[in-house]
């Protein structure tokens, strides 16, 4: 790392230790998904009424029950239905996910464009993530999507401080060096400001260790493996390595030497639940 990428690091973790840098806060609408899900009295009427207040997330979510996932044989336009197709939990997970797009904007074009950037690829690995969780005994395929949504979550307060700082914008070769350095540390730390399982919010410190051992999978072995898939065929110095033995990819049985038609099958999987998000 550059002595400046180490310079500005420094700064954002001294402004992290002394509770100086402003961790963002879940949407709204998320935190009252969460609170009405956790109820023991919830139904899908219930969290309907909740949902219902963002016209935007209701016709997603209404659009993803009639989706091609769930292969249903009648279309419905109602969300009650809706929620009860996609079953409570299910729809809670994903309307929290949906919900953080709202948080990926930003008032200079600079920072806005990398903030889209960060967004596509949190929702393409959410993608891998929900496909992959599918073929692990114990794992929900809604809890590693939205594991695979908030594995780069600890980017929103570094870019935001890069606005209020004009002299890093100059130069994006910096900035992606200060991410890649902090980002997992304050991701996890805004996963747990935010009361997520421990299981979710251990994702962005170890996303990236396919070597890590383990007895069986969890959502940390799922958006591991989702973000070598998402870096196939990119000359990433991820994919630079053989990872065919590493643990993760054990763990959760999967295999890169697809042969073309399967390989073929699975994105169109992974390209179904990305309509999710678009």
């Amino acid at each position: 790392m550059t002595e400046l990428a180490l310079s500005i690091s420094g700064d954002i973790q001294n402004a992290l230790d002394h509770d100086e840098l402003e961790l963002p806060s879940l949407p709204e609408v998320a935190l009252q998904v969460r609170d009405v899900a956790e109820s023991e009295a919830v139904n899908a009427n219930g969290l309907a009424a909740v949902v219902s207040k963002d016209p935007g997330l209701t016709a997603q979510l209404v659009r993803i029950a009639n989706s091609p996932m769930f292969r249903a044989t009648r279309s419905i336009d109602d969300l009650s239905q809706a929620i009860s197709r996609l079953g409570v939990e299910y729809s809670a997970n994903i309307v929290t996910g949906l919900a953080m797009q709202q948080m990926f904007q930003a008032t200079s074009e600079f920072v806005d464009r990398k903030l889209r950037q960060v967004w596509k690829n949190s929702t393409d690995v959410a993608a891998w993530s929900a496909i992959i969780a599918k073929n692990c005994k114990g794992l929900r395929p809604d809890q590693a999507t939205l594991a695979g949504l908030t594995h780069c979550i600890g980017v929103l307060p570094i870019l935001s401080w890069a606005e209020e700082n004009d002299h890093i914008l100059r130069d994006g070769l910096t900035l992606d060096r200060v991410i890649e350095s902090i980002h997992p540390t304050i991701g996890t730390m805004i996963l747990k400001h935010w009361n997520f399982t421990e299981e979710i919010t251990a994702v962005p410190e170890a996303y990236q260790s396919l070597t890590r051992q383990g007895s069986s999978p969890d959502y940390v072995d799922v958006v591991c493996v989702a973000n070598l898939a998402n870096l196939m065929d990119t000359d990433h110095p991820l994919m630079e390595e053989d990872w065919r033995q590493a643990p993760a990819l054990t763990r959760v049985q999967f295999d890169p030497d697809l042969d073309d038609f399967e390989r073929g099958e699975l994105l169109e999987e992974v390209d179904a639940v990305k309509t999710v998000f678009r």
